[in-house]
């Protein structure tokens, strides 16, 4: 666990949990969004429930070994979804045994001899949305899309210049809008979902499809094909505009619903920076055909991997 000495005023302090399919991470937040202390460790999604929880166990762990962890007043955990904010259970669909799994009492339960403490659950779409309209990229927006593309796609909505979470805590879970009506079997029941086109494993998939290879020994990741793909590689390419494609469709398709201003993209996959977003601002062009779609502001997200539990700390913190 990364360390750096806790600031010389008080500030509130809050713990962060960011749920994923490929890590768990965890931090000690202020209430500046200055990240305190850090502990990750890989996610079991594979594995029997109590395989998964034992990650999350270990990262609570670390973060209350750390000195300034008396000072901490709640916990904020941002999810893979779906989740179900008001029975704190989740249910990620990249992470088969956990379904109507109770995160937050299980939470509350490992943490109970230190001390009680309020558990607030919520989506890691909504969490990116917490944290790029509070310190990021959304801050100057009342009104945006903010999406995670990663192992799984999700995201949150900024309306009238609040993250709104909905009353399960999944509002703007926009992997699971189907852009393919006719298109492959979703493991959440759906047909032809964001998810399945725009992921990193779906990127990979397809950019194997159109005759991609990595090289002898290299992984079979995103950030391999990106990385073909910048040396020109045409099946490589074609994943990635593939990708963007359906995001684009999926992008106008809520703009044409709630009235967008902008859209914030993070999560590993918007890592490829112009790989993904050129073709996503073309593809825009297209789709987003009515005069109040059209001129939407896209924005890489400010940070990157550390949204999650930023996000999450911000939904603690308010609460």
């Amino acid at each position: 666990m990364a360390a750096v000495p806790p600031p010389s005023s008080p500030s509130p302090l809050v713990a962060a949990v960011d749920l994923g399919g490929t890590k768990t991470a965890g931090a000690i937040v202020t209430g500046d969004g200055e990240l305190l202390a850090r502990a990750e460790c890989p996610t079991a999604a594979d594995g029997d429930a109590g395989a998964v929880f034992a990650g999350v166990a270990r990262v609570l762990d670390d973060l209350a070994g750390h000195p300034a962890w008396p000072g901490v007043t709640a916990v904020g955990v941002g999810s893979a979804g779906p989740v179900d904010a008001a029975a704190g259970t989740v249910s990620p669909v990249n992470i088969p045994s956990w379904r109507d799994f109770p995160l937050v009492r299980r939470i509350a339960e490992r943490l109970a001899e230190r001390g009680a403490l309020p558990v607030h659950l919520l989506g890691d779409g909504v969490a990116l949305a917490e944290a790029e309209h509070w310190l990021g990229a959304a801050a100057g927006y009342r009104d945006a899309l903010c999406m995670v593309v990663s192992t799984g796609v999700g995201g949150g909505l900024v309306l009238d210049g609040r993250v709104r979470p909905g009353p399960s805590g999944n509002a703007g879970h926009i992997g699971h809008v189907s852009v393919q009506w006719d298109g492959d079997p979703c493991p959440c029941g759906g047909r032809g979902c964001l998810e399945g086109l725009a992921s990193g494993p779906a990127i990979v998939r397809h950019a194997r499809a159109a005759g991609w290879r990595p090289t002898e020994g290299g992984p079979l990741t995103a950030r391999a094909v990106a990385d073909s793909a910048r040396t020109g590689d045409g099946a490589a390419l074609t994943a990635f505009d593939l990708a963007a494609r359906a995001l684009a469709a999926a992008i106008a398709g809520t703009a044409a619903l709630v009235d967008l201003q902008a859209v914030v993209i993070g999560g590993g996959v918007a890592q490829s920076g112009p790989l993904l977003f050129d073709p996503l601002a073309r593809h825009l062009t297209h789709y987003a055909g009515l005069p109040f779609t059209r001129g939407l502001h896209l924005h890489p997200a400010r940070f990157g991997p550390d949204a999650g539990l930023i996000g999450a700390a911000a939904a603690a913190l308010r609460a």
